[in-house]
């Protein structure tokens, strides 16, 4: 049970980040206005509220002046913990991995989440996030530390982190920061996009390390694998169908999402796969372009 602080409590994780060299946002425990507001005046607007022990981006919040302030101390269920960070100006990257009973990777990849999930959950936007064809070596690296630094044996992990995308406080524009970790696979069909992109079973690998602490799963062909999930009521310039007819060599799976998926990913998924970024680029905009 000492275990479980560190990784289900978004506070309780800052501090095995530190010990892996990663830095982390600025935190503040959500108590009483006058706490808040010092911290504010600390770090600045705008700030993210989250529950302390939340999944996804479930009740979370960017908050942008003393009127959003007022009303989320008003609103808040005061019987659950909530986290106050700074903002982190940041594209999300992730590190995704299949690690043994020694701790070591038997399979590493990552994706890049174009909208953040709790952008699409509060202004009802498309999501867009893809599995990359190569992963960085900075990204590689600070997965690896924060594996050792959490003790991580015999499991799949997802862990989240910012690449800045100016210089902040915390960092330099290009650098990598900790968001989260996760002790499971990436949501949604993420671990079937992981397949497509690598021409490999990531169930298999997954299955192999329980039964027998290794795998002998190859790992094929490298290409980015695409997910868009569209939010119904949009005016897009291509019907789901001629986008579908459009990328048929390409897609792997498009189908309507259900409620419980559909709040976080949009209605409608298109999965599909791409060789080049720039493929990759022309597919997102003729995804969600809107007329």
């Amino acid at each position: 049970m000492e275990d479980v602080p560190r990784i289900k409590y978004k506070s309780g994780m800052k501090e095995y980040y530190r010990r892996a060299g990663i830095p982390t946002a600025r935190f503040h425990m959500v108590g009483d206005a006058a706490g808040c507001r010092a911290f504010i005046k600390e770090v600045g607007w705008p700030v993210i509220v989250k529950p302390d022990n939340g999944v996804g981006a479930v009740a979370t919040y960017k908050l942008e002046n003393e009127e959003q302030l007022d009303a989320f101390l008003s609103e808040r269920d005061g019987r659950f913990p909530y986290i106050m960070e700074e903002f982190i100006d940041g594209q999300i990257n992730s590190y995704d991995a299949i690690i043994d009973s020694r701790g070591e990777p038997l399979f590493e990849t990552g994706n890049i989440t174009g909208i953040a999930i709790m952008d699409i959950v509060n202004n009802h936007d498309n999501s867009l996030y893809h599995i990359l064809k190569e992963l960085p070596e900075d990204t590689r690296a600070f997965g690896r530390a924060a594996v050792k630094s959490f003790g991580v044996k015999s499991r799949f992990v997802h862990f989240e982190f910012f690449r800045l995308k100016r210089d902040q406080h915390i960092g330099k524009k290009g650098q990598l920061v900790a968001l989260e970790v996760n002790m499971r696979p990436s949501g949604g069909y993420t671990p079937d996009m992981i397949n497509f992109a690598h021409s490999t079973n990531v169930y298999k690998i997954w299955a192999d390390m329980v039964a027998f602490d290794r795998s002998k799963m190859p790992v094929g062909e490298h290409r980015f694998c695409a997910c868009v999930g569209r939010r119904d009521g949009k005016h897009f310039r291509y019907s789901h169908e001629e986008l579908a007819k459009r990328y048929a060599a390409q897609m792997r799976m498009m189908e309507r999402l259900p409620a419980a998926l559909a709040e976080a990913m949009g209605n409608q998924l298109f999965l599909a796969v791409f060789d080049t970024q720039e493929e990759l680029d022309a597919f997102y905009r003729d995804a969600v372009e809107c007329v």
